[in-house]
């Protein structure tokens, strides 16, 4: 969005608003990008990815008139999107707490190279290979910043088991981070 000041995207959403099909394209031109890899990090394939984006964006522009320029309106789009996101999960995963996660490892080929130092890439690796409701909760905690209330009622589990999936999440990549370390040394 460098080239789109406030006024000019102000002026994008009325006309989306509006349901003019020129300025949702637009919007989605310049969002869909970002709204992409949000959608990566929590799908298992690009094209669960692509189906949830498209969702998304469906959703954002039938959603639209509720946009009352409060906040950013990437940040909106976002809750969207990852809600969309949510929405598919709980679909495809019933709710059922993944109490032996010590069955989910890595795949050998996306094992670490050796290197000293652990990589981004390798470290979005690790947490794409988290059993699906640990990911799930992970990510909307750390990345999408939701409190705990929020995943519960998104996902329909109970703080505690939010608070728990995080916390097995956390030792699961502590783990993993620490046998990585161990193969550098």
């Amino acid at each position: 969005m460098a080239n789109t000041d406030k006024q000019e995207l102000d002026l994008l959403i009325k006309n989306c608003q509006k349901g003019n099909s020129d300025a949702q394209r637009v919007v989605y031109e310049i969002f869909a990008p970002k709204m992409f890899g949000v959608c990566m990090r929590y799908c298992k394939s690009r094209e669960e990815a692509e189906d949830c984006l498209q969702e998304g964006f469906v959703k954002v522009f039938v959603k639209i008139d509720g946009f009352q320029f409060k906040g950013s309106f990437e940040g909106w789009i976002r809750r969207i999107i990852v809600n969309t996101i949510m929405e598919s999960f709980r679909k495809k995963n019933p709710v059922i707490p993944v109490d032996d996660f010590a069955s989910f490892t890595i795949p050998e080929e996306e094992a670490a190279p050796n290197e000293s130092e652990l990589g981004e890439s390798e470290l979005l690796k690790m947490i794409d290979s988290l059993p699906p409701q640990y990911r799930m909760v992970f990510n909307l905690y750390a990345m999408e910043e939701y409190s705990h209330e929020e995943i519960a009622n998104t996902l329909g589990i109970s703080v505690g088991t939010s608070k728990s999936n995080l916390s097995r999440a956390r030792q699961w990549l502590k783990e993993r981070i620490n046998e990585r370390m161990k193969v550098v040394d």
